[in-house]
């Protein structure tokens, strides 16, 4: 896991609090979800106020909430455009936003302006796609973050550090939601880049 240290969250000039974006990518079944999870019950246990979105596209586990693949899980709102979460987030210190790549590259703009509107927004998504390719909107996150975490899984043909994401199934839509069934954690050398 490659980590980059996490700002002060003292007050900034103005005596105001600032906020900041934290931004966990890496392939599937890298622990992405769990990350986010730990660090949202972390700030819970601090008293602060969470909010914690998904998209509604992601119907894998649960509706009403986050759930890795390991089965942790917390209460989260489903919505359907990234725009939303601005007006749902109004009282918020903390925001979670899983899987990032569903809600397109608007999750750039709603993520800086509730930054600056002093909160700490952590996004969790994929940062590749099935074909390898950067995934929209990460990189673009990545670039305005102030905090950055790379999570890597484990290769399923022969257990190196996987930072890919296998289709195993024959679909080419960019974004077919899916979990064991229809992917795998790969390294480098083990990914097979779709032929197409």
């Amino acid at each position: 896991m490659i980590h980059i240290t996490e700002p002060s969250h003292g007050q900034d000039a103005h005596g105001t609090r600032g906020g900041w974006i934290e931004v966990i990518c890496g392939s599937m079944f890298s622990g992405k979800t769990e990350e986010l999870i730990r660090r949202l019950r972390r700030a819970e246990i601090a008293k602060q106020k969470v909010e914690i979105f998904k998209p509604k596209l992601d119907t894998r586990y649960d509706e009403y909430h986050l759930v890795s693949h390991n089965d942790q899980r917390i209460a989260s709102i489903a919505v359907g455009k990234a725009e939303e979460i601005l007006d749902l987030a109004e009282d918020a210190e903390v925001l979670g936003i899983d899987e990032a790549q569903f809600f397109g590259p608007e999750l750039v703009r709603v993520c800086e302006e509730l930054a600056n509107r002093g909160k700490r927004v952590i996004v969790a998504g994929l940062d590749q796609d099935y074909r390898g390719n950067p995934f929209e909107p990460i990189p673009q996150l990545l670039a305005v973050a102030e905090v950055i975490t790379k999570t890597l899984a484990i290769c399923v043909k022969c257990g190196a550090p996987a930072n890919r994401t296998q289709r195993i199934t024959q679909e080419s839509d960019r974004v077919v939601v899916g979990a064991a069934d229809k992917y795998e954690a790969r390294c480098r050398r083990c990914f097979e880049p779709p032929k197409e």
